[in-house]
């Protein structure tokens, strides 16, 4: 460079003109007054020189403050990448767990300490140990207990090396609500098929057999007495069934024809009064009783309240009819760990055999002869269309329990 170059033939007259003064110096000999003169002399020189290395030695290396502020950009981008990572993963979709070793498993993220913590799995140590298990690079669908009973997650494994020493990371993704909106909506079509295509059939014999009736009652004049009572009572035989085959149908019906949920701020206070008011009597009746219970007395829900009401009837109609004379039913609504709200209907009645907890929200199917299958199956719909979960927990003593959660 041009700077440097001008440095350098500086530098170099200085350097020469120390070294003339110091030549005439030795020529002095003893005189004194040569000898102040040209260290005097030699003061401009060595100053010039001296400035001249200096700004040679500076433009060959950077400051130390320059050199520390690119170290530090350096470290600042690289602990602002690990915060950013650090965060990503602590907000992911997915619960991730650390697998060091056989049986050593640690939550690594928000999501699966909200899984493991008090109120979603009853057992935590069991779920790690079905973790452990599960072989790297295959999806298994795993089950497990919570207090709103059993719930299913994918799990997949991959491997990885951490400061030279292999573990396994576990991504466990919640899926029971996803499965069972699926399942609710296939089974809506279903019905809806179903319903469909049967009326269509029952229509036009319910007509055909209120016409042949009519036909049989102008023509009875000339028909044998026997017969025309015959196929007096066999065509009507055909029309009521038809049409209270057709009114069962339609009960079935409403299960594909839901409508959308409008939430509105619901106090549950008097929400829970109004209940009381309705189906309160029948229980007092028979000398039964249901109580009710809000904590606290200010609890609110967003929800669609007819439809909330109705999934509460319907709960309360099966203890109703489980619990027989003296039954006491309860429905408690309060906050629970991770700011989500539970309401619980008991009974003392018989409860569920275990070997049908896990059908009874299946629409058709019903324990009771004269049952339809279509009151839990309707308060699953309606649940779910308001966002909550319901599910049939397992009491400790006798009775039944199912817990809405929101």
């Amino acid at each position: 460079m041009a700077s440097d170059a001008r440095t350098k033939a500086v530098a170099l007259l200085a350097a020469g003109g120390l070294a003339a003064l110091a030549f005439g110096a030795g020529r002095a000999g003893d005189a004194p007054r040569v000898l102040v003169l040209c260290g005097l002399g030699a003061l401009v020189p060595a100053l010039v020189l001296w400035r001249s290395l200096t700004a040679l030695a500076a433009r060959r290396m950077p400051p130390a403050a320059e050199s520390r502020a690119m170290l530090n950009v350096e470290q600042r981008s690289l602990v602002d990448n690990a915060l950013a990572l650090e965060a990503r993963l602590e907000h992911a979709p997915v619960a991730l767990f650390g697998i060091d070793g056989d049986e050593n498993v640690q939550p690594l993220n928000a999501n699966a300490r909200k899984l493991v913590a008090p109120g979603r799995a009853t057992d935590a140590a069991a779920l790690y140990r079905q973790l452990a298990r599960q072989p790297h690079g295959d999806r298994t669908l795993l089950q497990f207990e919570t207090e709103r009973g059993t719930e299913r997650a994918l799990a997949t494994v991959s491997m990885l090396t951490l400061h030279g020493r292999p573990q396994r990371l576990a991504a466990l993704m919640p899926v029971e609500s996803e499965l069972e909106a699926e399942a609710l909506n296939a089974w809506r079509q279903l019905v809806h098929v179903l319903t469909h295509e049967i009326m269509n059939s029952l229509t036009p014999v319910a007509s055909l057999s209120r016409t042949a009736r009519d036909l049989v009652e102008e023509a009875r004049p000339a028909l044998p007495a026997d017969v025309a009572a015959d196929l007096g009572t066999a065509l009507d035989a055909i029309g009521r069934r038809a049409d209270s085959l057709a009114d069962f149908v339609a009960s079935y019906r409403s299960l594909s024809n839901v409508p959308d949920a409008r939430p509105e701020r619901v106090p549950l206070a008097a929400l829970f009064a109004r209940l009381d008011a309705l189906v309160g009597p029948a229980w007092r009746e028979r000398g039964g009783d249901v109580e009710f219970a809000v904590e606290p007395a200010s609890l609110e829900l967003m929800a669609d309240p007819g439809q909330l009401e109705q999934a509460l009837i319907n709960l309360l109609k099966n203890a109703y009819e489980a619990t027989g004379a003296g039954g006491r039913a309860r429905v408690a609504a309060r906050l629970v760990r991770g700011a989500r709200l539970r309401i619980d209907v008991d009974d003392d009645g018989p409860g569920v055999p275990d070997a049908l907890a896990a059908h009874i929200f299946t629409p058709f199917f019903t324990t009771r002869k004269q049952g339809g299958g279509i009151g839990l199956a309707m308060v699953r719909q309606l649940v779910h269309g308001n966002g909550g979960t319901v599910r049939y927990a397992r009491p400790v003593s006798c009775g039944a329990r199912f817990v809405i959660t929101f």
